[in-house]
């Protein structure tokens, strides 16, 4: 089985055209509002860790932040760079970040710490390039989410979970909506998993949130079940360390 990375680099192109479909992502209709409130004024530096085709960064560089961008898929950087190439983005791994100790006051990990082969080593090196007191603003697949299933499309449909929901493993998540299809590669961590992580480069959480379905997220009752359970997860944290 080849390692996440390339599996998202093999999903690179469809990935480009789901992300910048209109209204197709999960990006607009859960996230704006909910993630970007918890992200704190530009500063000196902001890294978008696994920044994929440029959107976040695109978002960010709009508000007013300095922003580089850091991703593993020659693909998607290379979309990045031809959206906006006022955006510096550089090739590397989450666990290896060519950046010098000391350098941002503000990383943001959005839909990505959960897509990596390395959670702890990525959060590490988070650490290692914020200044003291910066902070880590991240979202992910919730883990509620990423244990289990809903047994069927009905509204009221019991969720369960098969196996064990401390059991780290490896999953994939194929879609496909309105002509366009992709395979979400990932990992589910029980939450534990991430707060570990955070702890042992020195993070303390300062925000956490769990985003409600949005109404223009509710379509039909396969998206209403999701209004009883959490998707995904929001939080902020600092680096409590001088």
């Amino acid at each position: 089985m080849s390692d996440l990375r390339d599996a998202w680099e093999g999903e690179a192109e469809r990935w480009i055209a789901w992300a910048r479909r209109p209204g197709h992502d999960s990006y607009d209709e859960w996230h704006r509002e909910a993630f970007l409130p918890l992200l704190p004024a530009p500063g000196r530096r902001t890294v978008d860790v696994g920044c994929g085709e440029g959107r976040l960064s695109r978002t960010l560089r709009a508000a007013g932040h300095c922003v580089v961008g850091v991703d593993g898929s020659p693909t998607l950087l290379a979309a990045a760079r031809g959206s906006d190439p006022s955006v510096p983005v550089l090739l590397a791994d989450a666990a290896a970040l060519p950046l010098a100790d000391d350098v941002a006051d503000l990383a943001v990990a959005f839909m990505v710490l959960h897509d990596l082969d390395d959670l702890p080593g990525a959060v590490d090196e988070i650490a290692r390039v914020l200044v003291p007191g910066g902070l880590l603003c991240a979202a992910v697949v919730h883990p509620i989410n990423s244990a289990g299933g809903f047994v069927s499309r009905e509204a009221g449909s019991p969720y369960v979970i098969e196996g064990s929901y401390f059991a780290g493993r490896r999953y994939a998540d194929r879609i496909e909506r309105d002509g366009l299809e992709i395979t979400f590669h990932s990992f589910h961590h029980p939450l534990e998993d991430y707060t570990r992580a955070l702890e042992r480069s020195g993070f303390v959480v300062e925000a956490l949130r769990e985003p409600v379905a949005p109404a223009a997220a509710v379509r039909d009752d396969s998206h209403r079940r999701w209004q009883r359970l959490p998707v995904f997860l929001h939080l902020r944290a600092r680096l409590d360390r001088e």
